[in-house]
């Protein structure tokens, strides 16, 4: 009886040392935020406006915490198998072990195979991801210098169930940006490789076709007309654009949604075919676009929040 105490109290400490680090991290970790809830504020009392790729940013944290789960769960997995495994083969016979293991083993293959396959999409998402955010960065830092030029600029604006990544707002109009960060192969053609034509409907690239991008900059900017009108009281049309960075843009057409490169939205603001625009509604269309993205709390207030 001794003996078999014995064994399952060494089985016991062993599966304790496997999770002792990990929970220890844990904790020290929340006594540290608890004692900087105790002796820091935030010295920001207000909400802050939206940056460029905000949502993304987001979706990008999160899915980063999930990757770290899955690669300390298929580190841990196997572990804690192999010692569950050891501290049962101090007590069993060895006809019975020899049984027992490949259910173990075949335990521990499951889980590695299936952490991989998370992982590996895992992966691939946080790849569009990356590309997506930084194309909206360079659009973004693009847009911003349109503010020399008397431009109003926004980004992420919150819609409903979406987020219109910029919002540019001058004497020309007001203009809905959407951002795609296609990715470009490894070629040898140049310039051939990097250029997408654009007949107004359809954009062809040199080895895909893609109509999705430009429905949706026109739903966005659909949306976008509709809200501004109500907020603002007075008729609001917001033109749709779809911005493609590190792309050339070779137009055979014309349609409602104008296609830019990125650099070629320096010129926006000079752009014919927009609706022109008062100072005076510049600045109405303005503060209601401010209220609806100044919603980012200031980052330790969010730690403050998690104690």
């Amino acid at each position: 009886m001794d003996t078999l105490l014995n064994q399952a109290a060494l089985m016991a400490a062993l599966v304790v040392i496997c999770w002792i680090g990990p929970l220890s991290a844990l904790v020290f970790l929340r006594l540290r935020k608890r004692r900087a809830r105790a002796t820091r504020r935030t010295p920001i009392s207000g909400q802050l406006l939206r940056e460029p790729g905000h949502t993304l940013r987001v979706q990008l944290e999160e899915l980063r915490s999930d990757v770290h789960g899955s690669i300390y769960e298929a580190t841990a997995v196997p572990l804690i198998l192999a010692v569950t495994a050891f501290g049962q083969a101090l007590y069993m016979d060895a006809a019975l072990m020899a049984r027992v293991t490949p259910i173990y083993v075949a335990m521990g293959v499951s889980a590695i195979g299936y952490l991989g396959v998370k992982l590996w999409k895992d992966g691939s998402r946080l790849d569009d991801l990356r590309a997506g955010l930084d194309a909206e960065v360079a659009v973004g830092q693009e847009l911003n210098r349109l503010m020399l030029q008397g431009a109003v600029v926004f980004h992420d604006v919150p819609g409903e169930n979406f987020n219109i990544d910029h919002v540019v707002v001058c004497t020309t109009g007001v203009f809905a940006v959407e951002t795609k960060g296609f990715t470009k192969r490894n070629g040898k053609k140049g310039s051939a490789e990097a250029t997408v034509e654009c007949d107004g409907k359809t954009l062809k690239f040199p080895s895909w076709t893609r109509q999705e991008p430009i429905e949706q900059a026109r739903r966005q900017a659909n949306w976008l007309s509709k809200w501004l009108t109500s907020a603002v009281g007075c008729s609001v049309r917001a033109q749709p654009v779809l911005a493609l960075p590190g792309w050339f843009v070779k137009r055979t057409g014309r349609g409602d949604v104008w296609v830019y490169s990125g650099k070629e939205l320096a010129g926006l603001p000079k752009a014919r075919g927009g609706q022109s625009l008062s100072q005076q509604d510049v600045q109405r269309i303005a503060h209601q676009l401010e209220q609806r993205c100044r919603t980012v709390a200031p980052m330790l207030a969010e730690v403050e929040k998690a104690v």
